[in-house]
């Protein structure tokens, strides 16, 4: 007969199952991962308020930054032009802009002409300027003009107002470009620089209008306003240029002129006979 098979018990038996831990062990370990969430979940709640904090005070100003936003919008410019004179520096020969200055042409039309003949108002202008704050806390340090071009008394073409009225509303603060550094000063104090004893502090989303009287009679000016902006320590500078993104232009008055126009209405200009033309430019030549 065969022999009879063995179970076998010894080494080479199947694996054996883990003993069972504890049951103080088990509890334990269950104590230590429920201590574990707790205090990941006030870590993570504690870097959440720290970078609210932070982002709320400084992080939206270091966006800003680098994404290159300026301290300071420039929510709006505006030049008062209302019953106001305007100076060309050229005649208008062309048949076709002489159209346009006749009134056969859209407003749009209107404001190209002018704006490729430089066209400039007389002796002074009121200008109004809204700047918007873009950071948390800002100063504008100081504002000044920056003359591009000084040239001779425009005196191209002379559009005259229907009615030329004379200064209006009282301006907060008032520039000179004859002088030799042009600084804006107060009516009270005319002679010294505003922003040497005043600063604008501005929050995010605050906003500050300036109304502005600028003079010029010795010259034909074009010019820019350059603001300088103090946020986080550090200094930058921002550009204002006219509405229409070109520099502002303000002329002398000159003693006469190679043509003379009158408004007339719907925004157009018609040529002034020669007698009135001696009657307001006595000097013209032939009168």
């Amino acid at each position: 007969m065969g022999k009879g098979r063995k179970s076998k018990t010894g080494k080479g038996g199947g694996k054996q199952p883990p003993p069972a831990e504890p049951a103080e062990t088990g509890r334990w370990k269950a104590t230590r991962t429920w201590v574990a969430g707790i205090v990941s979940a006030v870590l993570v709640a504690a870097i959440g308020v720290v970078f609210t904090a932070w982002f709320t005070s400084r992080g939206t100003d270091a966006i800003d930054r680098i994404s290159g936003t300026p301290p300071v919008t420039i929510g709006h410019v505006a030049v008062h032009h209302e019953e106001r004179d305007l100076v060309l520096r050229e005649p208008v020969t062309d048949p076709r802009e002489r159209g346009i200055l006749l009134g056969r042409a859209t407003v749009e039309e209107r404001a190209a002409l002018l704006d490729r003949h430089h066209a400039a108002l007389t002796d002074w202008m009121n200008a109004t300027v809204v700047l918007v704050g873009n950071r948390n806390s800002l100063r504008i340090v100081d504002i000044k003009p920056r003359v591009l071009a000084r040239e001779a008394r425009s005196d191209g073409a002379f559009l005259k107002a229907t009615t030329a009225g004379g200064e209006v509303d009282t301006v907060e603060l008032g520039v000179d470009l004859d002088r030799p550094v042009p600084r804006f000063t107060t009516s009270d104090d005319p002679d010294v620089p505003y922003f040497t004893k005043k600063q604008i502090d501005l929050k995010r989303d605050e906003r500050v209008t300036l109304s502005l009287k600028i003079r010029g009679k010795q010259a034909y000016y074009e010019f820019d306003l350059l603001a300088t902006v103090l946020a986080a320590d550090r200094t930058e500078q921002v550009v204002i240029n006219g509405p229409d993104g070109s520099p502002f232009r303000l002329t002398g008055t000159s003693k006469t002129y190679r043509s003379v126009y009158t408004e007339v209405p719907e925004g157009a200009w018609a040529p002034v006979p020669a007698a009135r033309v001696c009657v307001m430019f006595p000097k013209t030549g032939g009168c």
